[in-house]
């Protein structure tokens, strides 16, 4: 003896439903492997630092200063197109390397410097001015380019 299942239309629309809740759903979560990430596209991203400087007066009279980068650090994607605008806005050079990217240049005051580049390897460059290499310099001025 065979059994014969009736389906009703409402169930019919309730299941769809619930299939199309967990697909959407099922999307969502997934979306970070489904979707094309920053590094996938061909447009360039721009960071924006500029050159800071903290300045005081010890008791004794002595004026103080520190220079460094703000932000002090950004973080990008492994393989993303960067345009870095550095402006100079204290100081009247710095000229910076940063490591691991084989990059260099010099920040002046009133001066925007640009460099392009894409990171292809993860891990954390230091963006290093030579001016301001430690405290008796007024640093050490330096900030970080992370790449995830």
């Amino acid at each position: 003896m065979s059994r014969v299942w009736i389906v009703k239309r409402k169930h019919l629309y309730l299941a769809a439903a619930a299939l199309l809740l967990l697909l959407v759903g099922w999307l969502y979560v997934s979306r970070d492997t489904l979707l094309p990430t920053m590094a996938d596209t061909t447009s360039e991203r721009t960071i924006h630092m500029v050159v800071g400087e903290f300045k005081s007066t010890t008791k004794e009279g002595k004026t103080i200063e520190s220079y460094r980068w703000d932000p002090g650090t950004v973080v990008i994607q492994k393989g993303e197109k960067i345009k870095l605008s550095l402006y100079g806005v204290n100081g009247e050079s710095h000229p910076f390397l940063i490591e691991g990217l084989n990059i260099s240049g010099e920040v002046q005051k009133g001066k925007e410097t640009v460099v392009h580049f894409t990171a292809n390897q993860e891990g954390t460059y230091r963006l290093i001015c030579m001016t301001h290499a430690d405290i008796a310099h007024g640093g050490p001025m330096i900030g970080y380019i992370v790449v995830d």
